[in-house]
């Protein structure tokens, strides 16, 4: 099982987790692959293996988990929760049991960490992109879990809550892959909304810059966005 790893003033770090999609509930793992075998029909392809991101965040301030999942009570505080929004519809979202919470949860769990394929992946060392990260966790649009309300052509799920995070902080997720034989539905959702409401950040290394780190090359230029 991954480790939390001990953080220091001068230790920081954004590790990604690649969960297989219901790990923990065989209901979610039952729909998960319902869903799969539906999508693979329709675009008439192999079946894949479906994948759930999740963020260990460390920064000098400490460590967190960032993560979008089921609402389990009215406990929210105690999970670092930051934030709400529907499941299926807006109308559906009024009742908890169709309401998603995005935390940012110090010192916090992400269930079924030992269940990552692959292990961690650090994605960044950057003090001031891992402050990034954490900073934009409230300020991610609240859409509907499972709708393409932002005509992106892909879902709003969990995925697009992590590449969201990660392209507003200057971290090249267009080059995160889930492990191989796999997808992360959401995930370019993620991407597309972030380019389109917000500007790249200025520091981010550019095309032009073949030198930029790995894990951190500047975000695609995206015409019309």
């Amino acid at each position: 099982m991954p480790r939390p790893r001990p953080t220091t003033a001068e230790t920081c770090a954004v590790d990604l987790f690649w969960l297989p999609l219901g790990a923990g509930g065989w209901c979610v793992r039952l729909n998960g692959r319902v869903y799969e075998a539906c999508a693979a029909a329709r675009d008439r392809r192999a079946r894949r293996d479906l994948y759930h991101a999740a963020l260990e965040v460390r920064t000098s301030r400490g460590r967190f988990t960032v993560e979008m999942a089921p609402i389990r009570d009215a406990l929210g505080s105690t999970r670092g929760v930051v934030g709400e929004g529907p499941v299926g519809s807006r109308y559906a979202g009024r009742l908890r049991l169709f309401r998603y919470e995005i935390r940012r949860w110090r010192d916090g769990v992400i269930p079924d960490l030992d269940a990552a394929v692959g292990g961690r992946r650090t994605v960044t060392t950057s003090c001031d992109r891992a402050a990034r990260v954490l900073a934009a966790v409230p300020e991610v649009p609240r859409l509907v879990w499972g709708r393409d309300e932002a005509g992106v052509h892909d879902m709003w799920n969990s995925n697009s809550l992590i590449a969201w995070l990660l392209t507003r902080a200057g971290i090249d997720a267009q080059a995160l892959e889930p492990p191989a034989g796999g997808r992360a539905p959401g995930w370019q959702a993620g991407i597309d909304v972030a380019l389109r409401l917000a500007p790249q950040p200025a520091d981010v290394p550019s095309a032009a810059n073949p030198h930029a780190p790995p894990g951190e090359r500047g975000l695609r230029a995206r015409g019309g966005e």
